[in-house]
């Protein structure tokens, strides 16, 4: 008689045929929860959402991870705004502009400004995710049909998608959905919740929306203490495409990137700074440290899941985790060193 096997065994086989490693754990702990979920009776209405979330959040995965290797820009605006408006065209400028430098453009899949966005881009360089809407939100004809166009029933595992795959947002005038997302993306950079990237609000020459909406933050947000002035540095505000492709191009000059090791910010670099340039960098932000000093070192042994990023080099500090926009102000001084170690070079080269 075959003795039954119990949850346990057949999670490790399961497992044991699909990953190794850190995969591997991840996906036990998955298929517990699973378990979990039976075991806690969860009511149809739970069992509905969660799984259904996790099939969207799985296929959205699936369809960015062809195109891991090239970072990607939101474009976020209303649906409602015309072709002959200012600022449809300024948008489809801007995406024309900044997919000529490599990046590629992620929209809502909608009209108005994300159409804008992606008649510049092209389809080939565009993703599109749309949400199903009563009213309002269908794919525009250059995303529609196109493989990398998802729909999600659910906004929260769309705007999950949207931050975890976009290295900058950009945002024109638009409503309720645009003010949600910019002030979400916000809020995530604001408590460190996701990583720091450019937040850029365009808008076309002499127009006032942003200014109006920074007006409101300065006079009303700010003068009752409920920001801070550091938040200032998670955005800019700007009515020139120029302005706005250089800024994304420049933060990306010398920064790659970064993650935690418990408390230690890892910083990874496209080049080694000088020691010049690494002691200027920590007499300008020793107040910005928790501890310690800002050191130049090659990847951390716990990071040793980047294999595809474990040859740059690294800054490691200890921050205080309170005005993450004093971590913005750093990137900045790391892009704008002076000096840089040229790797296959015996001299530092300035840039």
């Amino acid at each position: 008689m075959t003795t039954p096997r119990s949850e346990e065994q057949i999670i490790e086989e399961l497992v044991g045929s699909l990953a190794t490693g850190r995969s591997a754990d991840f996906l036990r702990d998955m298929m517990e929860t699973v378990i979990r979920y039976g075991k806690d009776n969860a009511s149809l209405s739970d069992l509905k959402l969660i799984s259904r979330s996790m099939r969207e959040m799985r296929y959205a995965a699936s369809v960015f991870r062809k195109y891991s290797k090239v970072r990607k820009v939101a474009v976020f605006g209303s649906a409602r705004t015309r072709a002959e408006e200012p600022d449809f065209q300024l948008a489809r400028e801007f995406a024309r502009r900044i997919v000529e430098e490599k990046f590629m453009i992620i929209t809502g899949g909608g009209d108005g400004i994300m159409g804008a966005a992606q008649q510049g881009a092209g389809a080939e360089k565009s993703f599109g995710l749309n949400i199903r809407l009563p009213f309002e939100q269908s794919a525009n004809p250059v995303i529609a049909g196109d493989p990398k166009l998802i729909n999600f029933n659910y906004f929260f595992a769309r705007k999950l998608s949207f931050v975890k795959e976009t290295s900058a947002f950009v945002l024109f005038p638009g409503g309720f959905g645009t003010l949600d997302e910019g002030f979400e993306v916000l809020t995530l950079l604001q408590t460190g919740k996701t990583s720091i990237v450019p937040i850029i609000l365009m808008d076309r020459p002499n127009g006032f929306y942003w200014e109006t909406w920074r007006r409101f933050l300065d006079n009303d947000i700010l003068e009752l203490g409920l920001i801070s002035r550091s938040d200032f540095h998670l955005f800019t505000i700007t009515h020139d495409v120029d302005r706005a492709v250089e800024e994304i191009k420049h933060f990306y000059k010398v920064f790659h990137s970064y993650r935690w090791v418990r408390d230690e910010m890892v910083i990874r670099l496209n080049n080694r700074l000088t020691p010049h340039a690494l002691e200027t960098l920590n007499q300008q932000f020793d107040h910005l440290l928790a501890s310690g000093h800002i050191v130049q070192r090659e990847a951390l042994p716990e990071e040793a899941d980047d294999r595809d990023l474990k040859d740059l080099p690294r800054l490691v500090l200890i921050p205080r985790k309170r005005e993450f926009g004093m971590l913005r102000l750093l990137i900045n001084a790391i892009n704008d060193s002076a000096v840089l170690e040229d790797p296959a070079a015996d001299s530092a080269v300035v840039i």
